[in-house]
C-alpha cells in the first residue's frame, strides 16, 4: 500500500508548486514551509476524523464506503 501511495501522490499539485516555488526562493524555506503545511493539512485530517468518528458508526462508514 505504501508503493500504490507513493506513485498516486507523486506530481501532484502541490508538489509542482513546491517544486516551482523552490526554483526561485530559498529551497530551505521553501521546505519548511512544505512540511508546515503538510503537518497542518494532516492534523485537521486527523482531528476532523476524529470528531466524525465520534458521531458516526462504524457500520455506516461501512455501508457509504461499500457503496462509493
Amino acid at each position: 500500500s505504501f508503493i500504490l501511495s507513493f506513485l498516486a501522490e507523486w506530481g501532484d499539485r502541490s508538489q509542482i508548486a513546491t517544486i516551482a516555488l523552490a526554483t526561485h526562493k530559498k529551497a530551505v524555506g521553501v521546505a519548511v514551509g512544505a512540511c508546515i503545511g503538510h503537518t497542518i493539512c494532516t492534523s485537521i485530517a486527523v482531528v476532523g476524523g476524529s470528531m466524525l468518528a465520534s458521531k458516526i458508526s462504524q457500520g455506516t462508514v461501512a455501508v457509504v464506503g461499500g457503496l462509493l
